[in-house]
């Protein structure tokens, strides 16, 4: 690692230097991506429930934790209270919540002790484990139509997610972890180990990479059906879920200790390490034809940093091999796919929302940001982790 570290200083200090500027203009907003002028958009208004909103107050988190600057945890608290009216309207939560409340609330009580933030994450919690279904032992991840206002018995349901898991969710597995360990109530434990070994029973393609959406029949339990989701098609093998998994599966070891999850995370990772492109830079999905060649730098940079996690739980050549392909895929992402300029906000370009999404391609998405400053942050020994 160590030929490594003049690069990873680099883009630490231009992280530093960006964000300084790009946090003060931003700070009364909840931004998920740039419009065409290089300024973020600002979803306070119409678009506060929508699940990416928590990262930019994630990334305040990890440059508070870098630079220790009270700025920092001032605009990160400056999105939890707008962020609050979603957690009271709870029509407005869907299996998100740990995106939207741990990276927010979770983030600034672990670090500050606010014990209002406590309460606004175990609320949160409270939600997540209140969508978990005993028949197929999954949480939901989607509401639908009849979620939010009354709808007579018999009436066809116009989008019947009832069933419906997704890869993402073992990501937000962390928050029910921590409201267990923090609550010393079980049950929230119970739940999130449950939905993980579902999803190891039924999310895995035999080649060793994971589908995106699974569909339970909610009353019986019985496996359905997948879709391929936000992927090239059903049975390929979209990118940024394959991260997720990476990524989820480690969370589940971490507070677990099972080490069939490590081994689960370790079973994607090197799907996605043996289908990586020579240059580092990842597609948007790996089953995806040749052309065109759609890429995704934000399942990338979600890939990278739950690599490092494995990393960091495995030592020797294995310990090796994680890390040098998480380096790998930073360094394509840090020399070919950033923008540190004052012409964008944003850093991570080319992020792409699902494969069939013609607007959403090769855009740029707060999080992807967001996980790239934790993946630097990885390699630089900064901070605690947020999950």
């Amino acid at each position: 690692m160590q030929e490594n570290m003049v690069w990873i200083d680099d883009a630490t200090q231009k992280i530093r230097e960006k964000m300084a500027w790009v946090s003060d203009k931003n700070k009364n907003k909840v931004p998920y991506t740039t419009t065409a002028d290089g300024s973020y958009d600002d979803r306070s208004h119409n678009w506060l429930n929508w699940w990416t909103n928590g990262f930019w107050g994630g990334i305040m988190w990890l440059l508070y934790q870098d630079t220790n600057e009270q700025k920092y945890a001032d605009y990160a608290q400056i999105l939890e209270d707008k962020l609050e009216k979603i957690v009271l309207d709870f029509y407005e939560v869907d299996h998100d919540s740990g995106f939207m409340f741990h990276l927010t609330a979770g983030a600034n009580y672990r670090l500050t002790g606010n014990k209002k933030s406590r309460r606004t994450n175990l609320h949160a919690a409270n939600l997540l484990a209140g969508r978990y279904n005993p028949s197929g032992a999954f949480i939901r991840a989607w509401n639908g139509p009849s979620d939010y206002e009354y709808q007579p018995e018999g009436m066809p349901l116009e989008r019947d997610v009832r069933g419906w898991a997704i890869i993402d969710c073992l990501m937000n597995l962390a928050q029910l972890y921590w409201a267990s360990m923090e609550t010393r109530d079980p049950r929230f434990y119970n739940i999130a180990v449950n939905h993980a070994d579902m999803a190891l029973a039924h999310f895995f393609h035999p080649n060793g990479s994971v589908k995106h959406i699974v569909e339970f029949d909610p009353q019986t339990g019985e496996m359905i059906k997948n879709y391929g989701g936000q992927g090239y098609d059903q049975g390929s093998a979209w990118s940024r879920g394959q991260a997720w998994a990476v990524y989820g599966f480690t969370i589940s070891y971490i507070h677990t200790n099972d080490h069939k999850y490590l081994d689960a995370a370790k079973k994607v990772a090197n799907f996605c390490i043996s289908n990586l492109r020579a240059d580092g830079l990842v597609p948007l999905d790996f089953k995806q034809p040749a052309e065109p060649a759609w890429e995704d730098s934000c399942g990338a940079c979600i890939m990278a940093s739950g690599l490092l996690e494995i990393a960091r739980q495995v030592s020797g050549d294995e310990k090796e091999i994680y890390e040098n392909a998480a380096v790998k895929i930073l360094k394509a992402i840090y020399d070919l796919r950033t923008d540190f300029s004052q012409e964008c906000d944003a850093i991570v370009q080319n992020c792409s929302a699902a494969y069939h999404d013609e607007t959403g391609r090769h855009i740029t998405m707060t999080y992807a940001d967001y996980f790239f400053i934790e993946a630097i942050q990885k390699l630089k020994g900064i901070g605690i982790s947020l999950w």
